[in-house]
């Protein structure tokens, strides 16, 4: 028992509501936010480093041992997620303090920004089905408010869409939950696992496996992406970089979850139609990230494109792959956020998203032009910056699962995402330009802080790899091995 494991979600949600009661006081908000992502980023390497040492460490809530009760499950994939969605978070936080407004921050934006970091920290640690789906609420309902927040034209029309997508994917994880526990009795995680692995995951049981898989899918924007373009280019920078940043990885990790502790006995249908959503994911989100000539529709397509390869990793089922998975999916949520802060404020300084309308802003803001450039290569995969290891060992995995086909369209496709942010590059900040600072529609104050980091993550992260391998593994032996993570749960039982 380890009562570390429930402070990601209690700091968060706690502080959110001290913030509600405060309204007015935006700088108590503000001070609040960054204690709430600072606290839980330490709290996650602490039981990071207890975790190497003594294994998964787990929370019964209530009293009740599982699975008869509510588990929190703190492994080590759960808890790098969570360390790498705080620092994230601070990052899109100092970002926010400089372009999010005071009318924005008057109506909650602090506070709803936490309450949805409760949500995805929740759904990381908890051990059971149906609370997923309560953490998704969680993190849900704030984003529904998130997108609509400041109220302008474009974010009313792109917030219903969002809003029908997801009630729709809630409605149908709530029926896939049901037949779920009418078919085994429990909805524990590691009691499931048991359970299927008993009687066989027969037709009907594959069925509703596939019934999650679609729920996820729209959750993740796999292949069904058709809302995520225009919700993610709605909201300001802050916002959308958190969304592109968190809010699909959420979905992919419920996937990588669901698919090797749960429904892991039939993954030649049920492995092999992930691979296939995920290679017409990357096929038309490519198409659409080299199609078009506007920034926001550039980044949000090639947001579509990371998931795709992310799950092509999961659809090779081995440790290989899975590994790639994980190194892209950690490097993913970085380079996601960087590169939407970084389209954000060319945005704000331009006042356009455009690229005929821009050009030679490198001869303005060189260190933001050439923090860009290591963007655009770190998301394209090029080595030696986070992207690569990643890709590497993806295409790998798919190869040796016999998925040559799967892993020939990543490789295609990382060209067709290079293409497209290279051509961001070249019109927005080659070339000459009559825009003047004078001219300019906002100024880069305060912006180029997070960004710094972010850029300085990427980079790290891409040539230290050696520093997290060892969490790395840790984490794929947990995926590929789902007796460590039943024996946590339910020890003897």
């Amino acid at each position: 028992m380890n009562n570390l494991i429930i402070l990601p979600i209690i700091i968060p949600i706690l502080l959110g509501m001290v913030m509600v009661i405060f309204r007015k006081n935006i700088m108590l908000h503000r001070v609040l936010s960054m204690v709430s992502t600072i606290a839980v980023g330490a709290v996650s390497f602490v039981l990071m480093m207890q975790i190497k040492t003594k294994g998964i460490q787990t929370l019964q809530l209530g009293g009740w041992e599982a699975p008869f009760g509510v588990s929190m499950v703190g492994d080590m994939l759960s808890m790098l997620l969570i360390l790498v969605t705080s620092i994230v978070s601070l990052c899109c936080l100092l970002y926010a303090f400089h372009s999010i407004g005071k009318e924005r921050e008057l109506h909650y934006f602090y506070p709803l920004f936490l309450f949805l970091i409760t949500g995805v920290n929740g759904s990381f640690l908890t051990g059971d089905i149906f609370n997923l789906f309560v953490c998704f609420e969680v993190m849900l309902v704030a984003s529904y408010v998130l997108i609509a927040l400041g109220g302008t034209r474009v974010q009313l029309r792109e917030s219903i869409k969002y809003i029908l997508i997801n009630i729709i994917s809630s409605f149908l994880f709530l029926v896939a939950i049901a037949y779920l526990y009418a078919m085994v009795g429990t909805l524990n995680f590691a009691h499931l696992s048991v359970l299927i692995a008993s009687v066989g995951q027969d037709g009907l049981m594959t069925t509703v496996a596939i019934l999650f898989l679609i729920v996820f899918s729209l959750k993740a924007g796999l292949f069904l992406f058709y809302w995520l373009p225009g919700s993610y280019s709605a909201p300001p920078p802050a916002i959308a970089a958190i969304f592109a940043a968190l809010l699909t990885k959420v979905g992919i990790y419920a996937i990588m979850r669901i698919f090797t502790l749960v429904f892991y006995h039939n993954p030649e249908n049920t492995h092999l139609f992930i691979g296939i959503l995920a290679a017409a994911t990357m096929i038309l989100g490519a198409i659409g990230a080299v199609a078009y000539n506007d920034i926001q529709r550039i980044m949000t397509y090639n947001v579509v494109v990371g998931v795709g390869l992310i799950l092509a990793g999961v659809a090779s089922f081995s440790t290989v792959g899975m590994t790639g998975a994980l190194y892209y999916l950690i490097h993913d949520m970085i380079v996601k956020a960087l590169i939407f802060l970084l389209g954000g404020t060319i945005i704000h300084l331009t006042g356009t998203s455009k690229l005929n309308e821009i050009s030679g802003l490198i001869r303005l803001h060189p260190q933001f032009g050439w923090m860009f450039f290591i963007a655009a290569l770190s998301l394209s995969g090029i080595p030696p910056l986070s992207g690569f290891i990643g890709k590497i060992f993806i295409i790998e995995g798919t190869f040796g699962a016999g998925y040559f086909w799967l892993g020939g369209i990543g490789l295609i496709t990382s060209l067709m995402v290079l293409f497209s942010i290279m051509k961001v590059f070249m019109k927005v900040f080659w070339g000459y330009t009559d825009l003047t600072l004078e001219k300019e529609k906002g100024t880069t104050k305060g912006l180029l802080l997070p960004i710094g980091i972010l850029t300085f993550l990427t980079i790290a992260l891409g040539l230290g790899t050696e520093g997290i391998h060892e969490f790395v593994d840790i984490a794929i032996e947990g995926l590929m091995n789902p007796k460590i993570y039943i024996d946590a749960v339910l020890g003897s039982h």
